[in-house]
């Protein structure tokens, strides 16, 4: 699969008007550096924010603009941002962008990172300028290595041209912007865990409330936003919140635009700029091409590996949060993967499970015990050697970690493949259960209150 893979010519025309995020990629799939950046209106919008806009206007765009997290839980941006304390007296902030990205079959913030590194930075500034906060720190997955080198890259050009550091754009506002790498935990992707990480703490989350915009890093208000959030801002600032909401699709509750990509084996993997509101079907058809020859569609995730499955007949289904929420799962981050009918669906959940259990902080019980007993009944089940009430231990497991159940949204996330693979596929689990005369008794299995 390649980064660069944006579907059929004839259905792929990037343009400022209709592709805010890619229009400036490079066919090559190399890097845009600063000069090229800058000629294709780079840092036009910083400017304007900073010649034009009071901070508090720019939050307010944000808002009016509908623009919400691109991380995977969606929440509104611009509220989020004015979670942020007034007080003029609190010259300490932080603005940290999420760029932990180690959902399974996610790859969307990586091809900003390593090709379009001046967006992001952009998106930074333009927030900073907006929530008032002095330092800027892009928490990375450790094994992004490239977009590692990229950013620094950018980051000293920016600092070089005078739109990082002291006195920015000669605004009397600074802004200084760091790469921070992870040391490899999934559960950083959680905005408190990774506030203890950059701490230099164990990754737990924290308590909530306080809320990071009171009570974030090293104890001051904070705001954390994920890379292609961050990325948007730079594009309603420059063109408007009319030309912004009309991107999207009609019956779409989501405004702009939306990175959305295919894996798996279909005849085109890759990564597509797409207004919200497309459908399932458009995805899978027009830009992932189908299925290889050979192969076909047996069931497919809409956004990563912590949503739930899906069935062919669902891809009709429009491609925003309230539109994969109405066939019962979540958005997530819109990468879609395919599930083709030589996999098996019990290999396929404990696999999933094993890298959710090993992920797991182990701060509260029910994920900690309950991910690694999801794994144990699941590895019986694929070796056929399942006891009857597995089943229902499993989906007793699903409830007992759905959500407002664990401390945090990992656990729930987990489950949520697991809860639908068993509804959609169960035979294949039932086919895992050993005949009755080879069971071990009752008494010697783990019962689950309430399964």
């Amino acid at each position: 699969m390649t980064l660069t893979s944006f579907g059929p010519a004839n259905l792929i025309k990037r343009s400022p008007e209709t592709h805010p995020l890619t229009w400036r990629l490079r066919d090559d799939g190399e890097a845009v550096w600063l000069d090229e950046y800058q000629a294709k209106n780079g840092y036009a919008a910083a400017r304007k924010a900073f010649a034009d806009m009071a901070q508090d206007d720019i939050v307010q765009t944000v808002k009016d603009a509908g623009l919400k997290g691109r991380g995977g839980a969606g929440f509104p941006t611009g509220v989020k941002w004015g979670l942020m304390p007034k007080d003029e007296s609190i010259n300490i902030r932080y603005l940290l962008c999420n760029a932990d990205e180690m959902e399974p079959n996610t790859w969307k913030d990586r091809m900003l990172m390593e090709q379009l590194p001046h967006l992001l930075i952009e998106g930074m500034l333009i927030s900073a300028r907006a929530l008032k906060t002095y330092r800027g720190y892009i928490f990375l997955r450790g094994e992004y290595t490239t977009a590692a080198k990229h950013l620094n890259r950018a980051v000293e050009e920016a600092k070089a041209a005078g739109l990082l550091g002291k006195n920015i754009l000669g605004s009397g506002f600074d802004f200084e912007l760091f790469v921070h790498t992870g040391a490899g935990r999934y559960i950083c992707g959680e905005e408190t865990a990774l506030i203890n990480s950059l701490e230099g703490r164990r990754a737990n989350p924290r308590s909530k409330p306080p809320f990071p915009a009171a009570v974030g890093v090293w104890g001051k208000p904070t705001c954390v936003n994920n890379v292609e959030t961050l990325c948007n801002v730079p594009a309603i600032i420059a063109d408007g919140v009319d030309w912004y909401k009309s991107l999207a699709r009609e019956g779409s509750e989501d405004m702009g635009t939306k990175l959305m990509g295919f894996s798996g084996k279909v005849k085109n993997p890759g990564l597509w700029e797409l207004p919200f509101g497309v459908t399932g079907r458009e995805l899978f058809e027009d830009y992932a091409g189908g299925m290889r020859d050979g192969f076909k569609l047996k069931a497919w995730q809409p956004g990563g590996a912590g949503t739930g499955f899906l069935l062919p007949e669902h891809l009709d289904a429009q491609m925003y949060a309230g539109g994969i929420a109405k066939v019962g799962t979540r958005m997530g981050t819109g990468l879609a993967m395919a599930v083709d009918d030589s996999v098996n669906m019990v290999s396929l959940l404990r696999n999933m499970e094993q890298f959710f259990s090993r992920e797991s902080c182990g701060f509260c019980t029910p994920c900690r015990d309950g991910l690694p007993w999801s794994v144990k009944l699941l590895m019986a089940i694929e070796k056929g050697e399942g006891q009857p009430g597995d089943i229902e231990t499993l989906l007793g497991l699903v409830g007992f970690l759905g959500p407002g159940k664990t401390f945090c949204a990992h656990a729930p996330g987990a489950v949520e493949p697991l809860g639908s693979a068993i509804k959609y596929f169960r035979p294949e689990f039932e086919a895992g259960i050993a005949p009755v005369s080879a069971a071990v008794p009752p008494l010697a299995r783990p019962i689950v209150v309430g399964a």
